[in-house]
């Protein structure tokens, strides 16, 4: 499959310490990591080197640092020819200390007071999948407005008034718990699984016609699946460095999604990925491969049966093993859950909570199905229209 993955650069250098410096102190540090970094930088890489065609798109400095990441690509066989050298503006640097004792990190951005966008967006490709971390605006628009059939994905991360726009545009957006909170307005509560659902709604009202994936950070990731709310538990590992975590997901994400994954298999392998990599220091390097992930997750759900790298078929998971640790959501489904107090707890084994029967609220408008094909129901919801593509000119203007 080919993937274009659309975003910044920068170079991390990581560096694990003893312990948090402590102010006015002089260390002696005996070992560095080095590689490429940024949020669609590392999506590509990974996507490279798990043998996927593809290709990043994005801006580097006419510096060693900006070489060094060409390069890097290069070695895990990702397609360069769409990247741009800023020569008015060095490539970012990432300082990122490593505390050995609890696994935590503290990360310093070294980045101009101006960052440089793309350019050309000169695309001769025909991508099957189009992953934007939401930094260049229009360099996404333009290849969502020529690639109308692709899969698109965009990284919420954060949020800013280009973000939130493009959000409209994409199908799947991956969210971080942040994200989440600040564009619903609440906050989530782990010991409180109903908050999870609040958001979760929150989401889909503002956000009707897209599939919505909320990384949880170690805790795992909140989607739907058949028209149902759930949680898919992260891993259990001891966390050694936390760095390019979520970029593993997302890439691993894009990759099953390619490989015509459905949407809760596609989270179970980003989980996998993701978790595997806390357990390695450093960035990029502590990428695992698509083999670690498969043989990980064979092992978890006894899948006995060798599995092909890109599988064209779901795999049957065992009746009694299927998916252990995926809290039981099953009489969650987002038409009829409109309170707040009477909301069956998702996640109730994995939180702890004890759920509730779900009592639907006809008073409060219903919002739209989560399901892609769902069973008409009356009365049938209203789903908003897709929003029309803005069309980028080349002075970067959109046309109205």
């Amino acid at each position: 499959m080919t993937i274009l993955s659309i975003g910044r650069t920068s170079y991390d250098i990581t560096c694990p310490v003893e312990e948090y410096p402590v102010e006015g102190t002089k260390y002696l540090l005996n070992e560095k990591i080095e590689s490429g970094g940024g949020n669609a930088a590392n999506v590509a890489y990974l996507l490279g080197k798990w043998g996927e065609q593809s290709y990043f798109a994005g801006v580097i400095g006419s510096d060693d640092y900006g070489s060094k990441i060409k390069k890097e690509l290069e070695q895990a066989l990702v397609k360069t020819e769409f990247i741009e050298t800023a020569y008015e503006a060095g490539t970012p640097l990432s300082i990122i200390l490593v505390n050995k004792k609890n696994g935590t990190r503290t990360r310093f951005d070294v980045v101009g007071a101006t960052q440089p966008n793309l350019k050309k967006y000169e695309y001769n490709i025909n991508p099957n999948v189009v992953f934007s971390d939401g930094k260049e605006y229009s360099a996404t628009i333009n290849a969502l407005n020529k690639y109308p059939n692709a899969i698109s994905i965009v990284d919420a991360g954060r949020v800013d008034r280009d973000l939130l726009e493009l959000c409209k545009y994409v199908k799947y957006i991956v969210c971080s718990k942040g994200f989440a909170e600040t564009v619903s307005g609440l906050k989530i509560d782990y010991n409180n699984s109903a908050s999870l659902v609040n958001v979760y709604k929150k989401l889909k009202d503002k956000y009707p016609n897209n599939e919505i994936i909320v990384t949880l950070e170690n805790m795992g990731a909140m989607y739907t699946f058949n028209g149902e709310i759930k949680v898919m538990p992260g891993i259990k590992v001891t966390q050694v460095d936390p760095s390019c975590s979520g970029d593993i997901f997302h890439g691993a994400f894009a990759y099953c999604l390619a490989n015509n994954f459905d949407i809760e298999k596609a989270v179970t392998y980003a989980n996998i990925a993701a978790g595997l990599s806390v357990t390695k220091m450093g960035g990029r390097t502590s990428i695992p491969s698509i083999k670690e992930v498969i043989n990980y997750y064979n092992q978890k759900f006894n899948i006995k049966a060798p599995v092909e790298e890109k599988p064209k078929e779901e795999v049957k998971v065992p009746t009694t093993d299927a998916l252990p640790e995926i809290p039981n959501a099953a009489n969650i489904n987002i038409p009829t859950m409109t309170t707040t107090n009477n909301v069956n707890d998702i996640g109730a084994s994995f939180f702890g909570a004890t759920p509730n029967p779900a009592v639907s609220n006809p008073q409060n408008p219903t919002p739209p199905v989560v399901n892609p094909n769902p069973t008409p129901v009356s009365p049938t919801p209203v789903v908003n229209p897709t929003p029309t593509i803005p069309v980028i000119e080349a002075n970067n203007n959109v046309q109205q």
